[in-house]
């Protein structure tokens, strides 16, 4: 896959203008509804100057491309990444760890002597 899934793109498909509510909103994980209610207020407290910088941002910013996400679980999981890239690091360490602890205890119970299941065989003889 050729797109970043760390970059910043306009979201057209759910967007209601330029789509750049949506593209910040599946950035960050913030509702699009609160970042648009953001923007308007914005706007209106600085004269419309916000204006310009939303249509430089539509004008500048690429299209997300449409494959972007296999799933709403790998949507968050980036979304995680780019809000707080230590904690997903932790979090991806945490989990490979317990995944490691886990692979031990299944080894240590297949190569260990099973007493009980040698004294039945042995019982067999």
């Amino acid at each position: 896959m050729s797109a970043s899934r760390t970059k910043f793109y306009l979201d057209k498909k759910n967007g209601k203008l330029f789509g750049v509510c949506s593209g910040l909103a599946d950035y960050t994980g913030i509702e699009a509804l609160w970042l648009r209610i953001g923007i308007i207020l914005l706007t209106m407290m600085t004269s419309g100057m916000v204006i310009v910088a939303y249509v430089l941002i539509a004008m500048m910013a690429p299209a997300k491309p449409r494959e972007l996400y296999t799933s709403d679980e790998d949507q968050k999981f980036w979304q995680g990444v780019r809000s707080n890239p230590k904690r997903s690091t932790a979090e991806v360490r945490s989990k490979f760890r317990d995944i490691d602890r886990r692979l031990a205890d299944i080894e240590m119970y297949y190569t260990s002597r099973n007493t009980r299941l040698a004294d039945e065989i042995d019982s067999l003889r």
